[in-house]
Order: structure tokens, then sequence, then C-alpha cells
């Protein structure tokens, strides 16, 4: 770089800056600064010309005045006419205020490429640095279209110098992450490949970061890169200190550039080149190697060079997870630094052994270090350290450990920070499930769980432990006998009730030949916690009353009494007024064969995927699982019309039929699926690649269907997902009301602004027949701004006047970075989300089926299977339709026949629907009879894909 002469020293400048520094108050400064702007004005407009020296000193003191935090409106063309000085420092400023004041839309963004592009074909390399320096800062989409196809040239060019060559690749490296579409490497991708061997170990620093972001997003064009790459960290590694003295830090050589050739390579899986692989595994068993040697430097920033290389050498072995040998010997290298007095050492440790603990060859190695997580559990004083040490047992823990860990997580939650509580809670309960061998031990620690954290007990936890309760007989009455006991402390937490109140309702008279628990002790239990409850805590204890007067008919007289008082039957709350009036007059009026048949106990829930740990997955980000894992989940799980696991409130009122749905009820279970977490837990997740490496995504006003097929079995999941938002859906419907609620989050660091959402109904919906519309949908307004990281909802309500084939269309616009992004979405409603289950003998089906007769009341679809034939996951799906599913109805077995109707506000549609697999042939036949022929296709056409 030229040196600056004394001449060079702007005097004036100097003056006017020491007169700020000097000022006493704010009103003075601002009075100065604004003497300087109209003596600054008027030497720009004067009629005498100023010099390059005098625009110079003026440029500078408007862009000190900017960087004190105040507007300026003028100066911009002076800076322009700076940009053709030959001199050195001129056009140093002058393309220094363009990159820091002048706006990419700006008019002069035209005179400014002109200059730029007489700079890089002046062949002066000081000026082309100068003009691609401002090109990245600038970075728009102008300067993109105007110099994407120039730079790869300059880049490659045998003549071109190594200064400008490192400019050029960092320069192009911007423009991709803010224009992929123009920046098109084509011709120059081997010759960009090859700088990896350039001589001059800066150019090949700034090419690799290039070639990394360009290989995340076409690997295979940039494979070639991988033995280019070994090769180089080859000689990096086995080279001395003393080799590359200009390129070594603290005796550490290159370490930059050894951590971004390991991040490239974790690119692309191992090679498959029996000599590359192997000097790959040399370099990688050299710097394990190194890491035992005793440190040549006792200064931090050679310990922290050597780590870095280090744990970048250790992810990729964990990204490879193909050598035994390698993977055990990180494991050891990590375990030494778990005890390491360094608290960000300790932090990587433990983060990357959860990895490493997912690995069948090194899972052995990460238990031997047990006792020392459990102790930087107990003994850690930073809590993202205690999190990790959790995640880290959490992710050892087998059937072998089982009992010790969580008996050390439940240990660790009375005394855990409220911050990591429900998480924390969350893996006590899917480990418990998971590796229970004796289910009298997962009850007890559930209860424990409780007893300890009740106020972070979801609903998902205690609804999964009566489903399991429900489903083993061996268990209930161990259950029953064990809440009874916990019943009976002083202080008893809500969710404690709720799980009491269910089992004693269900099974407490399994433990009621004990006097010390008999009928009447069991209810006078439960029933002096009711004042104390919430509402749907009563609501649920009400239900277990009529349940105790089918179980034990001595206590009715006593449980009439209660339903019969005031304070029940006149109850503020129209939930507990109409339980406690119905299951009044249902105990009075029924007979004792009545009362059995409506309050028998609960059939099994069906098996299906904990919702336990899809919650967990939910709570720790969108980064940290990746959105597929998450709906084949679901997806095998089978939920009930889409709401999760039957909540066992909704389960009780469902099987007495005593009650009208209210949102207390919770009868479709929505409760259960809680809202996307916005934000990361860990500055290790994945959600940093948003930040680092990913650009924007191109502004698109096309329709986007991706999710919407997706969603016709179910109600809640993740609609949409692209770097720079996440869109989740949840929703509930009832009879021929609908409401949805949209959670919008932002996955980015930078806010979205003027942030709107506009839902519009096309083709049909919005078609008048008989000036009947068909689908009503209301929008709340969303809030016009939205942070980095976080989530904003927004609700809808949807009525259904008539049958419709057509869903309505999101549309999404906001502002990213300055650049207007706009998004369209098929929103997931369809005619089968208002269906209602009908339950029908066989005699009554095939009569109905037989009435249906009509040529244009029949669907019918033969089709290949698309998905795997598995007897649950069809049954699941077809209860998520919405329709009841009738057992031993069909003469063949194998087949399935389910009875709904759709509710809207004008009509009610009988639908009956027959589904035939074929295992042999992978295929199957769709048969749907409606009232209504128009629904009859509509239904055929969208299961026909769903199976």
């Amino acid at each position: 770089m030229p040196a600056v002469s004394k001449g060079d020293g702007m005097r004036g400048l100097a003056v006017f800056i020491s007169d700020i520094r000097n000022c006493k108050s704010k009103e003075a400064e601002i009075k100065r600064i604004n003497k300087e702007l109209a003596n600054i004005r008027s030497k720009f407009k004067g009629d005498k010309a100023l010099d390059g020296y005098s625009k110079k000193k003026y440029v500078c003191k408007l862009l000190f005045i900017f960087l004190l935090g105040h507007d300026i409106d003028f100066g911009h063309m002076e800076a322009v006419n700076l940009l053709s000085s030959n001199k050195y420092t001129e056009k140093q400023i002058g393309y220094l205020f363009i990159s820091v004041l002048v706006n990419s839309n700006s008019e002069l963004i035209r005179l400014i490429n002109n200059a730029i592009k007489n700079d890089l074909s002046s062949r002066n390399p000081t000026f082309m640095c100068l003009a691609l320096h401002c090109i990245a800062n600038v970075g728009s989409r102008e300067m993109a279209e105007a110099f994407a196809s120039e730079i790869p040239r300059i880049l490659v060019a045998g003549d071109t110098m190594d200064s400008v060559k490192q400019s050029a690749a960092l320069c192009l490296l911007r423009l991709y992450k803010t224009s992929p579409d123009l920046v098109l490497m084509g011709e120059w991708t081997s010759r960009v490949v090859h700088l990896l061997n350039d001589q001059h170990m800066g150019v090949v620093t700034a090419a690799i970061s290039l070639i990394t972001c360009l290989s995340q997003k076409n690997p295979d064009e940039f494979k070639t890169c991988v033995s280019l790459a070994v090769s180089r960290l080859s000689r990096i590694v086995s080279s001395a200190s003393t080799d590359l003295q200009d390129y070594t830090y603290y005796f550490v050589p290159a370490p930059w550039l050894s951590c971004k050739l390991l991040r490239l390579l974790q690119c692309y899986p191992p090679p498959e080149d029996g000599a590359v692989k192997g000097r790959l595994v040399e370099c990688l068993e050299t710097i394990l190697n190194k890491a035992q040697e005793p440190p040549k430097s006792k200064k931090v920033q050679h310990s922290n060079a050597k780590n870095a290389i280090l744990f970048e050498a250790i992810s990729l072995i964990i990204h490879y997870d193909s050598e035994p040998n390698l993977l055990v010997r990180a494991c050891n290298q990590l375990g030494q630094f778990l005890q390491h007095r360094e608290t960000n050492l300790r932090y990587l440790a433990l983060e990357s052994m959860c990895t490493l603990a997912s690995s069948e060859f090194s899972h052995e190695a990460v238990k031997t270090h047990i006792e020392t997580v459990i102790n930087a559990l107990k003994t850690e004083r930073d809590v993202s350290v205690r999190q990790r040490a959790a995640d880290l047992l959490y992710a050892m823990c087998d059937r072998s450990n089982a009992k010790q860990i969580v008996a050390e997580m439940l240990s660790y939650l009375e005394t855990a920070d409220y911050s990591i509580r429900e998480e924390m809670v969350l893996k006590v309960a899917i480990l418990a499930e998971k590796y229970a061998v004796d289910y009298s031990w997962y009850v007890d620690t559930i209860l424990n769980l409780i007893r300890i954290a009740g106020d972070y007990v979801s609903e998902e936890v205690w609804y999964r432990v009566i489903q399991i309760v429900i489903n083993r007989d061996d268990v209930q009455g161990y259950a029953a006998k064990t809440v009874f006991e916990a019943l009976q402390a002083p202080a008893c937490h809500e969710n404690m009730v709720k799980v009491g109140g269910y089992i004693l309702g269900e099974f407490g008279n399994l433990i009621a030949g004990d006097p010390r628990s008999s009928p009447l002790v069991q209810f006078n239990l439960l029933h002096s916690k009711f004042h104390l409850c919430s509402v749907p805590t009563r609501a649920l204890l009400l239900s277990a009353y009529i349940k105790f007067i089918n179980l034990f008919p001595e206590t009715k007289a006593t449980i009439q009494e209660v339903l019969r008082c005031d304070s029940q039957i006149r109850n503020s709350d129209v939930e507990l007024q109409q339980r406690a009036v119905e299951y009044l007059k249902l105990s009075s009026i029924a007979s004792t064969d009545v009362l059995a048949t409506v309050l028998e106990e609960m059939p099994p829930f069906p098996e299906r995927e904990s919702s336990i740990l899809a919650k967990l997955k939910k709570k720790k980000g969108p980064g940290a699982v990746s959105v597929p894992d998450l709906e084949d989940g679901k997806r095998e799980g089978g939920e009930l019309n889409g709401g999760g696991e039957r909540g066992p409130d909704s389960a009780a009122m469902s099987a007495s039929n005593a009650s009208t749905p209210s949102p207390s009820a919770d009868l479709l279970g929505m409760r259960s699926a809680a809202p996307m977490s916005a934000a990361p837990t860990s500055a290790g997740s994945l959600l940093v690649d948003v930040f680092s490496e990913a650009g924007p995504a191109a502004p698109s006003a096309a329709v986007n269907d991706d999710g919407f097929l997706r969603f016709v079995c179910k109600n809640n999941g993740v609609l949409f997902e692209n770097q720079l938002l996440q869109i989740g859906i949840k929703s509930e419907y009832r009879q021929n009301l609908g409401r949805m609620y949209l959670f919008y989050g932002n996955k980015t660091s930078v806010q979205f602004a003027s942030f709107t959402t506009t839902v519009s109904c096309p083709g049909e919906l919005q078609s008048h027949i008989l000036s009947i519309l068909r689908l009503n949908v209301q929008t709340k307004p969303v809030e016009p701004v939205v942070e980095g990281g976080a989530q904003i909802q927004q609700v809808l309500n949807i009525e259904c006047l008539t049958d419709f084939s057509e869903a309505p269309l999101l549309n999404i616009k906001f502002r990213y970075g300055g650049a207007l992004q706009n998004l369209s979405l098929k929103l997931p409603v369809t005619i089968n989300k208002f269906f209602q289950p009908t339950e029908m003998t066989s005699h009554d089906f095939f009569q109905r089926w037989k009435q249906l007769s009509q040529p244009q009341q029949e669907a019918q679809k033969i089709f290949k299977a698309n998905h795997s034939m598995d007897t649950e996951v069809l049954k699941a799906k077809l209860l998520g339709l919405g329709t009841a599913l009738l057992d031993d109805v069909d003469p063949n077995p194998e087949n399935y026949v389910c009875a709904g109707v759709i509710q809207t506000k004008g009509q009610q549609v009988g639908c009956l629907l027959r589904l035939e697999p074929n295992g042999q042939a992978q295929m199957y036949r769709l048969t749907l009879r409606c009232s209504k022929d128009s629904v009859s296709l509509r239904l055929c056409e969208l299961l026909a894909q769903q199976f």
C-alpha cells in the first residue's frame, strides 16, 4: 500500500476533530457541526473549483460527522469525483465514503460502477484492491449484475498479483452470499479449485472460504477440491513452525487455514480414493498426536490456535463416523478436556462428546466418562456448561446406566436453573420411558418428577404416564397405590392431582380392598384438593367422581351431594356447571347397566411415538433437529386428527359423552402441541450455519404447496421453512368452525421489517354460486417487525359455509436486509377438516352404502402404494382424516371402512369410505360414497396421495 505523505495530514480535519472533542455540551457540538456543514456546502456550491486535496478534506469531514450519528444528505457527487483521481489517498477516501454512505438504490450507482470498471481494468493492484473492497462492502444486486462475470476472470488470471487475488476471492464470496443466482462459476470452477495449490498462503486462505461456500451449494461441481485440500492439509500438518514463518501463529503453522481446510472436508463424505483417505487419516492422527505434546508456549494464543485445529479435526472424525480407532482417540482426548481449567474447553468437549455418543464405535468410550460428567452437572458454575453436561448424560444413556443417570438428573433438578428445568424434565421423562424394564420404576420416576419440578412438567409428560399405565395391566394397581400415597402429602402439585384423579378414577377399585384406601377415603382425598385447583383440573376431578359412582356404588350419595351443591351446579364457569348438572342427572336416571356401559374403563391407547420426544425436538430449536425427522416421527406416530396424543381429560369426556365441547376440555388434544421455539439453545446448534454460510432466498411469489399434502391427515407441524423463515401451524376444528394458529419464526439475526400477511381465497372460494360464499376466513393482523431470532403468532378463524375443493392462499411480504421478500403458500384447509366421526354397525354401514348407489355419488381410484403399507400407520392416517374407523364391519378383515359427516353451515354431507389394500401387488383400491358428488371426488383425490 502506498505510504501517506506528510502533506496529506489534512490539518483542517484535525482542527475540526479537536473542536468537536473540546465541546462542553451536546448543544455546542451540534452548533459546531452545523457551522462546518454550512461551510462545506458553500465550498461545494461555490464558483471556484476545488482541487482534489480540498474535496478529500471536506469529504473526510462529512464522513466524520456521519460517524458521530448525524445525517448527511450532500457530498455524494464530490466523493464520486474523487474516484477518478490518480492519487491513492483521494481515491481511497472516495471509496470509503461510497462504501459507508451510498445506498444500493442510489442514482449514482451507475457512475460508481463506471469508475470501478476503470480501476479494475487499470491493472494497478492498489486501485484494483480499492475497487474490489468497495464492491464487497456495498454488495448490492446491481453491483453483482455488473461485476459477477468480471471478478472470476481477475481471480484466476495468471498475471494478477496475490493481494488482488485475495481481494477478488473475498469479494466474490460476498456477492455469492447476497446474489447466488448471479454468480455462475461455470468454466471457472476447476481453475478456482486449483487455487488451493497456489504458492501464496494468503490466496489459499481467501480462496478456501469461497470454495467452502460454493461446495455447500454445489458439492458435485467442486468435489475435486477434496484431494487438493487433503494434500494442502498434509503439507501444513507435517511442517515445522519454522517452515511457514509468515503464517505461523504462536508456534502453530497456519491455524486459520488448517481450520478452513478441515471445515471444507466436512462438506463431503470420506474420500473413495484409498491413497487420499490414507493421507487424510494420517493427518488426523498427527493432529491428535500433537495435542498430546507439551505446549511450546505458555501463552493462551498458542493453546487457542492448537485447540481450534484439534476440535475441527474431531468434528471431521465425527462427520465421517467410519474410523473406530480415530473415534475412540477423539473421545479420550475430549475426556481430558472435561476437567480442564478453561470453561470454554469444557463446554466444547461436552458438546462434541454428545455427538460422539451417538456413534456405535465410540458410545462405550463415552460412557467411561460418566462420573466426570455427573460431577460437572453438580459443580459447574456456568449454566451453559451444566446444560451441555445434561445433554451428554442424555446422549450416553442406555439400559445399563439408565437408572443411575435418571437418579442423578432428578437429584440435580431440585437445584437446577429455571432456564433449563423444562428441558431437563422432558429428558428425564423420555429416558424413564425408553429404558424402563420395570414399569413400577417408571411410575415412581414420573411421580417424583412431578413432585420435584411440577411447574415444569408439561401436559405431554402426565398424558404419557397415563397412557402407559392404561396400556399395561401389570402396573395399574401399583400406579393407583403409589399415586394415592403421593396425594396424601400436605402440599401436592396440581399435575399430581391430575394424574391422581385420572388413575384413581380408572383403577381405584384395585386398591379399594385396603381399609386405608377405601372408596370414601379415595374420594375424600381427591375432593380435599378440589378447591385448590384450576378449572381444567376441577373438570377432570368431576369426571373422576362420576367414574367413582360406577366403580363404587356406595359413594353415590356422597358424590351426588357434592355435585348438587350450589358451588357446582351454579358455578360461574360454564364448563364446570355443565359437567356437574349432566353428571348429576346421569347418575340419577341411568341404570347400573347404562352407567357401566357409558363409564366403562378406558380402552388402551394406540401405540405411537411419544409426544414428549416431539416436544423436546421442538424445544431444541429449528436448527437442532431437521424438519423431516420431526415430520417422519409424527407420521409414524399417527396423531388422532393431527392433534397429538389424546389428553386424558378429553378421553374421559369422549367416553362419558356427557359434556359439550369447550376449550378447557381440550377435546382435540391441541394443548399438547407447544408453539415452536425460535431461540437456539447453544452456539453450537446448526442454526449458526444460517448466519455464516447461507445466503438469503431470492424473492419469489410462486405458490409453494410442498407442505400442503402433509397436513391432510394432521393439524400440527412445520408448514414451510427456508434459510430466513420458519412457519409453524397448529389448528383445531369443531363442527363447521376452525381456528388456525400460524407461528412465524425469524431464523436470522436481522429483523424483518414491513412484515405483512394476507389470506386470499382463489378460484371457487371467492366465486358466488347462488350468492353463497364457500369458505369464510377472518385473520388478525400481525406485528410489522419480527426481530432476529424472534417468533410472532397470527390467529385465523375459519368457517365452512358449504363444500369446497381449493385451499386459501397465504401471502407473506417483508423486507430483509433492504430486499423485499415475497412468499405465497397454500394453507392446509381441506374439506375433511370438518369431519365429525360417526360410529355405525355393519348392518347400518352396508345399508347406507347401498342407499348411496348413484354413479355420481361414488368416486373410486386404484393406485400404487406411495408409502409403507403398515397396518398401524394406515389406521392412524384414517383416524387423522377425521372419520370413525369401524372395526368388524367389512367381511374381509384386511379392508378398512370409515364413516363420518362433513359439517358445513348450510348442510351436512354423509361420507362412507372403503380402503382395500393388496399387499402382494403393493396397490390400493379406494372407494368413497358421499351424499354430494363433488365431495366424493375431492376426498378421493386427497386421500389417494396419502397412502
